[in-house]
């Protein structure tokens, strides 16, 4: 919503979301969080043992 004062200038102010209290992971998420971990954690280890080799 935009408004204007006297001296002809806006007041725009952004609109509030809507506040909701996250949800704990069910345990079949808790376990996709933790291949996705193990995952990265492989891809970056061979990341840093690559550069090691090369340099």
């Amino acid at each position: 919503m935009k408004t204007v004062n006297e001296q002809g200038l806006f007041n725009n102010y952004a609109s509030e979301p809507a506040v909701y209290y996250a949800e704990f992971p069910s345990e079949y998420q808790q376990s996709q969080y933790l291949w996705q971990g193990a995952v990265a954690t492989l891809v970056v280890a061979t990341l840093f043992l690559t550069a090691i080799s090369v340099g």
